[in-house]
């Protein structure tokens, strides 16, 4: 008889021949189940946007903002990226604004754009790369971890920084990928019509 909840192990008390049978159910639960589906439901409807689009589609700009398909999954990869090192390492994963130069801020602006030699299926794959390991990560955080927080590093924008937990970090994860799904959103239906919702 099998008689665990999950994120518990489980084995049988009959043995199948002469061993018995250990299923680890390694899932995250509470919480952390939450915050990943939360997160994967904003990451569905940022990629969604971009389905059946070519490279120059997704290059395309159809507002009078900089913003494009292919811009917008590489900024929300690149954010997703550093929030999550930042859960795992502290602040000295995240970028040092207060000594950005000139160059830090152009490659920065490149990273809502499409640029030459890049690809709608590049930026997808390293998305989907960076979502496996924020997945990973986040499986593997104890409750205790999402109430650790950080001293954040002054930004030109903010010379007294708060502290920042774990939790919030996530939570800054999926606000911003739900926004700038929004964003997407817009910009797909400018190009064809098609809606991720409605």
């Amino acid at each position: 008889m099998l008689t665990c909840q999950r994120g518990e192990t489980m084995t049988t008390e009959t043995p199948v021949g002469e061993y018995s049978t250990t299923i680890t159910d390694e899932r995250p639960t509470g919480e952390r189940a939450d915050l990943l589906a939360a997160l994967r439901q904003a990451r569905y409807f940022m990629r969604l946007t971009t389905e059946g689009m070519d490279d120059e589609q997704a290059g395309r700009r159809t507002t009078v903002s900089e913003l494009c398909l292919g811009g917008l999954i590489k900024h929300v990869t690149v954010t997703e990226r550093v929030w999550a090192a930042f859960v795992e390492f502290g602040p000295a994963a995240l970028p040092d604004f207060m000594n950005f130069t000139e160059a830090d801020y152009r490659r920065r602006a490149e990273e809502f754009r499409l640029l030459p030699g890049e690809t709608l299926a590049g930026v997808l794959a390293a998305y989907e790369a960076v979502a496996a390991a924020t997945d990973q990560l986040v499986a593997g955080l104890t409750d205790a971890d999402l109430n650790t927080g950080y001293q954040l590093p002054p930004a030109p924008w903010d010379l007294n920084p708060e502290i920042r937990s774990v939790r919030r970090a996530l939570l800054g994860i999926i606000a911003e990928t739900t926004h700038h799904a929004g964003h997407a959103d817009i910009i797909r239906e400018a190009i064809d019509g098609a809606k991720s919702m409605g």
